[in-house]
């Protein structure tokens, strides 16, 4: 009964290592997309998934693929 109790508890443990390598790392944005200045967590602006520092820099973020098309 103890060597039953002893495999139960081994069996999760081998399996959470290969589940944590599964995983990619996730990088955390420390710079404003369009103008590359750091942000500071008083004052982001959160649009799209991604953080800038200003609406503004979120409206340049926006424009700039379309200056580059033309």
């Amino acid at each position: 009964m103890a060597a039953e109790t002893a495999n139960q508890t081994q069996a999760p443990q081998a399996q959470a290592p290969a589940a944590a390598e599964a995983k990619p790392a996730v990088e955390i944005q420390t710079n404003c997309l369009a103008c590359n200045k750091p942000l500071k967590k008083i004052k982001r602006y959160y649009r799209d998934g991604k953080y800038y520092c200003t609406k503004k820099c979120w409206k340049t973020f926006l424009t700039k693929p379309k200056e580059e098309k033309k």
